[in-house]
C-alpha cells in the first residue's frame, strides 16, 4: 500500500514537472512566434505606406514630397533605435555621449515628421522597413570596440546619405513645408556626420 502511494506521488510529481515543461516550452514559442510576427510587421511597413501614398497621391507633384518624409521617417527611427543600442553595446564613452545626441535630435525630428504627415494626409512607416531591420540586426551583433567601429562607420555613411536626401527636398521639394522642414534639418544632420567623423578619427588614435 505504501509503496502503490509512494509510486503514485512520482508519477505525479513527473507529470507536473513535464506539464511545467511544456508549458515554459509554449511560453518560449509564443514569444518566439509573436517576435516572428511583429517583424513581418515591421519589414512591409514602409512598403505599406509608400504605397497608400502612391494610391492617394497618384501622379501628382506630392508623391515625391510623401516619398521623401516615408524614407525620412524610417531613417529617423532607425537612428533612433541604433543610438539606444550603443547605449548598451558601445565600450567608448565618447560613443555613448554621440548616441545621446542622435537619440534626442532624431526623436524630436521624428515627431515633428509626424505631425507635419498627419496635417497633410502622408502615411508614415509604424516600424523599421526590412532593410532598416537588417541594418540593426547587424549591429546588434557586436559589442564593445567593434561596436563603436562599426557603429560609427554607419553613422558616417548614412548621415551622408541623409544629408545628400535633405538637400534635394529642399531644393527640389513641391510642398513648402516639407521644404522647409528638409532645410531646417540639414544644419544638425552636417553636425552629426562631423560627429561621427570626429569620433572615429579619435578612436583610430
Amino acid at each position: 500500500m505504501k509503496k502503490a502511494t509512494i509510486y503514485a506521488f512520482l508519477l505525479s510529481g513527473i507529470l507536473m514537472t513535464a506539464g511545467l515543461s511544456s508549458c515554459e516550452s509554449n511560453k518560449t514559442d509564443d514569444a518566439n512566434q509573436a517576435h516572428t510576427d511583429l517583424k513581418d510587421t515591421e519589414g512591409d511597413s514602409k512598403e505599406m505606406a509608400k504605397d497608400q501614398n502612391d494610391e492617394k497621391f497618384l501622379d501628382s507633384d506630392e508623391k515625391k514630397d510623401a516619398r521623401f518624409a516615408v524614407n525620412a521617417a524610417d531613417g529617423g527611427m532607425l537612428e533612433v533605435e541604433l543610438g539606444k543600442l550603443a547605449q548598451t553595446n558601445a565600450a567608448s564613452p565618447a560613443v555613448k555621449e554621440f548616441s545621446k545626441h542622435i537619440i534626442k535630435d532624431h526623436s524630436k525630428a521624428n515627431d515633428e515628421m509626424k505631425a507635419l504627415a498627419q496635417s497633410k494626409g502622408i502615411a508614415l512607416p509604424e516600424a523599421l522597413s526590412d532593410k532598416a531591420q537588417k541594418d540593426y540586426d547587424k549591429l546588434a551583433k557586436k559589442t564593445g570596440h567593434e561596436f563603436d567601429k562599426e557603429y560609427l562607420a554607419f553613422m558616417v555613411s548614412d548621415h551622408k546619405e541623409d544629408i545628400s536626401d535633405f538637400e534635394k527636398e529642399a531644393e527640389k521639394g513641391n510642398d513648402a513645408e516639407l521644404k522647409s522642414f528638409a532645410a531646417a534639418k540639414l544644419p544638425t544632420l552636417k553636425h552629426h556626420l562631423k560627429m561621427a567623423e570626429d569620433t572615429r578619427d579619435v578612436l583610430k588614435k
